[in-house]
């Protein structure tokens, strides 16, 4: 958990939002996902996600801001930055993903030909606190998709 705090707290350093406090009453919530990947098949599993699950989902209107790789102790994590409106767009957006026949086959095959590919997944979501500037951040982060 040290690590999501540190992590947070550089993205946001980094990028120039650690400014004087503004006021927002923003609906929109930021999702953190982080999955656990193996050395053994990483680079299977950065090519379904890059050639299938971006596409699919950008299908279902996902909002990925970012997307990184780290090295925790003895792990290797995949993490990715989700920005969403509302709580309903983005349980309704996962539901559809996860229906999805095409990214159930992919998720299938790829399986079948490299084994399992994720291991834990965590999904934390966050509101902003009233006291810090989240206008114009998805447009900092946006890349063009």
């Amino acid at each position: 958990m040290n690590f999501l705090i540190f992590f947070t707290l550089i993205l946001f350093t980094a990028t120039g939002y650690a400014q004087q406090p503004e006021q927002t009453t923003s609906k929109k919530i930021h999702q953190l996902r982080i999955y656990e990947i193996f050395d053994h098949n990483k680079d299977a599993f950065h090519k379904r996600f890059n050639d299938h699950a971006l596409r699919i989902m950008k299908s279902y209107n996902f909002h990925i801001l970012g997307m990184w790789e780290a090295k925790t102790d003895d792990k290797t994590k995949f993490i990715y930055l989700l920005e969403w409106p509302d709580t309903q767009t983005m349980e309704s957006s996962w539901s559809k993903f996860m229906a999805d026949e095409e990214w159930k086959n992919i998720k299938q095959e790829t399986g079948k030909t490299h084994g399992v590919m994720v291991g834990e997944i965590e999904d934390i979501r966050m509101n902003s606190v009233p006291y810090f500037p989240t206008s114009g951040l998805s447009n900092h982060f946006t890349r063009g998709n």
